[in-house]
């Protein structure tokens, strides 16, 4: 068992210990992973070079939690699904024609 497959199993083992599976519904889920990724944008509100890092990690473990948990009710493997989102932006992204620039796909 690899470690993203025991963050898994102790995600899934607290969301079941406290019965919360009947409010983990994709939509509650897909809201939450909103919200907290606003909490984490918050910690950059004012000064994004002097930010708390303790509250960035909780924020951001936040968001991860929830997108474990969706990938969880949805049923998807999360390693194919990352890998497969990764092959498609590299099509968009070509090293020759994206290196050191930030624009997006159809500007490049």
């Amino acid at each position: 068992m690899d470690k993203l497959d025991l963050l898994q199993a102790e995600i899934k083992k607290f969301v079941d210990e406290r019965d919360w599976n009947k409010f983990h519904t994709p939509a509650n889920l897909a809201k939450s992973i909103s919200i907290e990724a606003n909490e984490l944008l918050e910690c950059f509100q004012w000064d994004e070079k002097n930010f708390n890092s303790n509250d960035v990690k909780d924020e951001l473990a936040d968001v991860i939690n929830y997108c474990i948990q969706m990938a969880q009710v949805l049923n998807l493997d999360i390693n194919k699904i990352v890998l497969d989102k990764l092959e498609k932006t590299k099509r968009k992204y070509p090293i020759e024609k994206c290196k050191s620039k930030s624009l997006k796909y159809d500007k490049l």
